[in-house]
């Protein structure tokens, strides 16, 4: 039946169908089939419309593109064509400077040319001038019938004959008139230099006076049973002298150091108050301490009032220590600022180097200052001083050693001895017995110091006795007799002294502790 129905056309089943649904069939292909083409119409009307659209675009990018292809163009035309102008005008240049090389060159060879043509001269007309002197030279020795070397040793025998003697007493009356010219300049030299130092005239002493307040305080300051006053000598070194002058006591002993440390000590415990051996050796530190800040001061003005810098501060505090140090009674302090400036003036009018003479004026006894701790001279160990531990320039360190020499090897050196000798022997400058003394008692301290076993050693009582401060752990009771007999017998065999000495060994030992 189904195959039977695909076989049968469609007009065969519309026969079939009425009359009024196959008219609304009809009507409704008819109208679906005018639909579509109006909308085939216009999909080709839009399709036909977005072509022109594209054409239309695809004609403006092309007419910006040219536009701008054309821009592109001519600007690359108008760069060339500056290039071109550029390249044109270096071209010109060049050529230019080639041109005025070119031109340069020519006149160059040009001017060598003539300098080459007056050398050519000038050696034609020198040798024409030697050929006419050579025919000159013959004719005359031909006329003299003398060569010429043989004419001029007649001359000049003639000569020194006629004027030897003349020479000879001229000569003479230079060295007589140099020597006595020489000898005035120095003289106003010396004389110019000394006139220009103003220095005191006074000499220092082996005594320091201390004014008290009052009376009481002698009693206070011997102590009960006079152990305040063993104290303070045994812990300074010095004498304290409490006679019957007012108000005041008197504190002996050679060295000026050990003088300033008790009088600083005394000027303390008075103020203070408190004076007890406990409180004596605390104040003594104290005045040590103080004693040491003023040689660095006294140093550092000591350069000041010369006018010289760059030293070392502890050379400057070596340079201190001779504030308290004396030569044949003379402030050696005061004579290094004195020798500087001498040697300062001095080297000014010499026209030597002022610099090199006032530094080395100034620490040309530098050396007095070691000289108790260290062996040997105060020029040796002033010069390797100032060479090795301060490394100061060898033109300094030798004024140690030239003001000992006979004959210095430096015009430095020489002006140094020179304003030494003149600082030394001004009047008033120097007294030999206070040295003598000085030296005598430093030679006992010495001696009884090199003992071993032997703290510390002073001298009191100007000279008649000697005070050994062993130490306990190595000489006990017996051995500090013996010591005794011992510093005795070589004080006896070594050192001249007047009267006698007395030997004092003094053995202590303190115990210390704390209770907390």
């Amino acid at each position: 039946m189904s195959a039977l129905n695909d076989t049968l056309p469609i007009w065969f089943w519309l026969g079939f169908l009425p009359v009024g649904t196959l008219g609304g069939i009809l009507v409704g292909y008819f109208a679906r089939k005018v639909w579509a083409s109006k909308q085939v119409e216009g999909a080709e009307a839009k399709l036909q419309k977005a072509l022109e659209d594209a054409k239309q675009q695809e004609q403006e990018l092309l007419y910006k593109a040219k536009e701008r292809a054309l821009k592109v163009i001519d600007d690359a035309k108008r760069e060339e064509s500056e290039r071109r102008k550029e390249m044109q005008h270096l071209q010109s240049r060049l050529e230019q400077r080639e041109s005025q090389f070119d031109s340069k060159l020519l006149q160059l060879e040009k001017n060598k040319q003539q300098v080459q043509d007056s050398e050519n001269r000038l050696e034609n007309i020198r040798k024409e001038l030697e050929q006419v002197r050579e025919q000159q030279v013959a004719k005359l020795e031909k006329i003299a019938a003398l060569s010429k070397e043989e004419a001029k040793r007649v001359l000049l025998d003639a000569t020194e004959r006629d004027m030897k003697d003349e020479l000879a007493d001229r000569i003479r009356k230079f060295q007589e008139e140099s020597a006595e010219e020489i000898d005035m300049k120095a003289k106003n030299l010396i004389s110019l230099a000394i006139q220009r130092v103003a220095s005191p005239h006074t000499a220092e002493t082996t005594t320091t006076i201390v004014n008290l307040p009052n009376e009481e305080m002698k009693g206070r300051i011997i102590g009960k049973e006079g152990r305040n006053i063993k104290a303070l000598e045994l812990m300074t070194g010095v004498e304290i002298i409490v006679d019957e002058t007012p108000e005041s006591i008197v504190v002996s002993g050679f060295s000026p150091v050990r003088r300033q440390v008790a009088k600083r000590t005394l000027d303390r415990l008075m103020a203070d108050g408190r004076i007890h051996p406990g409180r004596i050796e605390d104040t003594v530190e104290q005045a040590k301490k103080e004693v040491a800040a003023d040689m660095k001061k006294a140093g550092e003005e000591a350069a000041y009032e010369v006018g010289v810098a760059g030293f070392d501060p502890k050379l400057l505090q070596l340079l201190g220590r001779l504030k308290y140090r004396t030569s044949y009674g003379q402030n050696v302090l005061r004579h290094s600022i004195e020798v500087a400036t001498l040697a300062g003036l001095l080297a000014e009018e010499l026209g030597a180097n002022v610099s090199v003479c006032k530094k080395g004026g100034l620490l040309h006894d530098i050396g007095k200052a070691l000289d108790h701790d260290i062996q040997g001279t105060h020029p040796e160990i002033g010069y390797d001083i100032l060479r090795r531990k301060f490394k100061m320039p060898e033109e300094i360190a030798y004024q140690c050693i030239s003001h000992h020499e006979d004959s210095p090897k430096t015009l430095e050196g020489a002006i140094v001895k020179a304003a030494d000798a003149i600082s030394g022997s001004r009047p008033g400058a120097r007294k030999d017995s206070i040295e003598q003394y000085i030296q005598r008692l430093e030679e006992l301290e010495k001696l009884a110091a090199g003992f071993e076993g032997v703290e510390k050693a002073y001298a009191i009582q100007a000279g008649r006795e000697i005070r050994v401060f062993v130490k306990p752990e190595k000489i006990d009771d017996y051995a500090a007799i013996k010591l005794a007999r011992e510093i005795a017998n070589s004080i006896e065999k070594e050192l001249q002294y007047p009267g006698e000495i007395k030997v004092t060994v003094i053995r202590e030992k303190r115990i210390i502790e704390y209770a907390r």
